[in-house]
């Protein structure tokens, strides 16, 4: 190590004399004196061994590579397969002197006639590592050979009528339990915003819904579903015997310190319940708007019309569109010492210190109408209300916005202009949806492209002919850090990895349109003008579209022109 000059001789000396005294190894003493860190040790390590050396932590490991070895086998020798092709498997292992695991290793090489190349791998890459590949089917696997091993199977195997027995069954010990926890602690790993448990015929599918988009994650017996669906049930306080009506539900858990509700839906289906459960993250933090991906003339737009005093900002967009963590990040905007923030929700989904938030509940009759009832009674200064469904709640929003109260809500529309003739048809009069409405703002999620396996991809010339239509007419304010010079544009794309599940995306961004009502679109609204007029002043006006504000996206690298294309087609 010093002729490699890892450390100086003095240093050496000095980690002599402390292991004199601690009779730890010399490895451990460099390290716990911070004269080495371990992966230069490490380093070190393989030089003298003439072994390479390798950082698991950067490499995705292949499953064909790591089911060759056991789980206890790769726990007691220290060492994991990383890669295999072509009769070698490469193997790191954390300690070359070990005689029994070069044995183990010497065992594996004949039993599958490979052909084995060792690398060195520190400690903490190893373990890692070997925490990272736990993958969700091992370790249900493992609950299901445990319910095997203490003939759990016979229980699960009731009929559908005999299911309260099975519940009784459930402790916190039960491998059921175990399966449910795995099936949980895996979604929230994976980003999951919804799993999905769905009886097939002859099997259990679970999948999850990450960054917009159902994945396939577990296929298990078809027996363990009653009792999975009982432990669920039991959590969200269901009734465990009622099998056929949808019944609806919630629970809470603390995962890895994390905060987290879930929403459960049930369902019957002819296969047997389905189950959805939403995931409700509270420990993130209310983002911020430009975190959102609202930027530009959007952001100023935005910004200019939730701060006036009074009037209503509408957000639309379909389900899941990320429409209440724009209303979170507004409020968090808003929320000042001098002001009376109130909400009305279904559900509370984050939680804002100095905001009064309430959930609905209609089967105690506090709907968005009733409690929007109450709130006007509280003295508030903002009102938001987390969704707009009937005309009665309409109705009370647009009163509140014309007694002086600053009014935030949600509809579901395709676009920005198709909030008026919604609010239109739920009978508010034009005169008084022109005076109360200061601006509609649209959007919708697309998958933000992977960093860590970004890459320039070439643009054919129907893309770039896309956006020379699409973006012409774009404000310059817009266009400021774009090129649109057809030899000059630049696309991205992720080329998957191991960080982003091999997708090559990872998280999502919303692409947004902000139509303020000027008094030029007033006066279309009142004179019933037909919509594509209104959107043509809009757009006089400087309003891009969602599919604009998409593709400006595209060529800033933050997304893909296939996302865009997907969000937005009609």
């Amino acid at each position: 190590m010093v002729d490699e000059k890892y450390l100086t001789s003095k240093e050496l000396l000095q980690a002599r004399q402390t292991q004199s005294i601690n009779k730890n190894r010399l490895e451990e003493t460099l390290v716990s004196l911070k004269l080495l860190d371990e992966e230069k040790m490490t380093r070190a390590k393989a030089v003298f061994f003439h072994i390479p050396y390798i950082d698991l932590r950067s490499i995705a490991m292949p499953k064909e590579a790591l089911t060759l070895v056991s789980k206890e086998t790769m726990e007691n020798y220290a060492f994991i397969p990383f890669a295999k092709a072509a009769g070698t498997l490469k193997i790191a292992l954390t300690d070359p002197s070990n005689l029994q695991a070069l044995e183990a290793l010497e065992f594996l090489a004949q039993q599958g006639k490979y052909r084995i190349e060792l690398y060195l791998t520190s400690r903490g890459s190893y373990l890692e590592a070997l925490q990272k590949n736990r993958t969700i089917t091992s370790e249900v696997g493992e609950a299901l050979e445990v319910m095997k091993q203490k003939e759990y199977a016979g229980i699960v195997q009731k009929k559908e009528a005999e299911v309260p027995d099975v519940s009784k069954k459930i402790t916190p010990e039960a491998p059921i339990t175990r399966i449910v926890d795995v099936v949980i602690q895996h979604a929230i790993t994976a980003r999951a915003s919804d799993i999905h448990i769905e009886p097939q015929e002859n099997e259990l599918r679970i999948r999850y819904r990450v960054d917009g988009v159902l994945h396939s994650s577990l296929i298990v017996p078809k027996i363990v579903h009653p009792a999975i669906v009982s432990r669920i049930k039991i959590l969200s306080n269901l009734k465990i015997d009622e099998q056929r009506l949808p019944q609806d539900g919630r629970f809470h858990m603390d995962v890895d310190k994390r905060s987290i509700d879930f929403r459960v839906s049930t369902l019957p289906t002819v296969n047997g319940e389905k189950v959805v459960a939403r995931i409700l993250d509270k420990s993130g933090g209310v983002p911020k708007l430009e975190e959102l991906g609202i930027v530009g003339m959007k952001l100023s737009r935005l910004k200019e019309n939730i701060t006036k005093a009074h009037g209503m900002v509408l957000v639309t967009g379909p389900t899941g569109s990320g429409k209440s963590t724009t209303l979170y990040a507004v409020l968090n905007i808003l929320n000042k010492i001098g002001v009376n923030i109130v909400t009305l929700e279904d559900p509370v989904e984050y939680f804002i210190d100095g905001v009064n938030q309430s959930q609905i509940n209609p089967d105690i009759g506090l709907t968005f109408a009733s409690g929007l009832r109450s709130i006007l009674r509280q003295d508030p200064n903002i009102i938001m209300v987390g969704e707009i469904r009937d005309r009665e709640t309409a109705e009370l929003a647009v009163h509140s916005a014309l007694t002086g109260h600053l009014v935030f809500s949600t509809l579901h529309t395709n676009d920005a202009i198709g909030a008026i003739p919604r609010l239109l048809d739920m009978g508010i009069e034009a005169f008084l949806l022109t005076a109360s409405l200061n601006a509609v703002m649209a959007q919708r999620l697309v998958r933000k492209i992977c960093q860590d396996c970004k890459k320039e991809i070439p643009a054919t010339d129907e893309v770039k002919k896309i956006f020379i239509s699409e973006l012409a007419d774009i404000p310059t304010e817009e266009s400021l850090d774009i090129v649109l010079k057809e030899k000059d544009m630049k696309i991205f794309a992720g080329a998957g990895c191991r960080v982003c599940g091999d997708s090559g995306y990872k998280g999502r961004i919303a692409i947004v349109e902000v139509m303020p009502l000027s008094d030029a679109i007033k006066n279309l609204v009142l004179n019933h003008e037909a919509i594509s007029k209104i959107k043509e002043q809009a757009k006089k006006e400087g309003m891009i579209g969602m599919k604009q504000d998409g593709l400006i996206k595209v060529l800033r690298g933050a997304t893909t022109i296939e996302e865009v294309i997907r969000v937005t087609k009609e």
